[in-house]
């Protein structure tokens, strides 16, 4: 679950957002046993939608959503739901350009 809850954050973060929001629904599936000490785990965590209306459904304003996809040894899927309705617009919030190099609004903070 942590790792669920640390990817969703980190997808939120990559749409410029400085401050993530709170978890308000989290889950995972494991879909294939497996995985021991030392195994390598692959992890992707995409933001499906965000606002008030995004993909095939539409959400609920101020919230964000990401799926996550966790593959070999250990296959599993996981969706992350966070309010993030008080924390946009926030002073430090930036946007970055369409490869995700560099910042084109805001400022670029270490």
């Amino acid at each position: 679950m942590s790792l669920t809850d640390t990817l969703g954050s980190l997808a939120v973060a990559t749409k410029g957002q400085y401050m993530t929001g709170v978890s308000v629904d989290i889950g995972t599936s494991f879909v294939k046993p497996g995985g021991k000490v030392g195994d390598v785990l692959t992890a992707k965590a995409i933001v499906t939608g965000m606002g008030s209306a995004g993909g095939i459904r539409t959400y609920v304003n101020g919230l964000a959503l990401s799926s996550i996809i966790i593959d070999t040894p250990v296959r599993s899927f996981a969706d992350h739901t966070k309010y993030i309705g008080k924390s946009a617009g926030h002073k430090h919030d930036v946007k970055f350009s369409d490869d995700g190099e560099s910042v084109v609004e805001g400022e670029d903070i270490d």
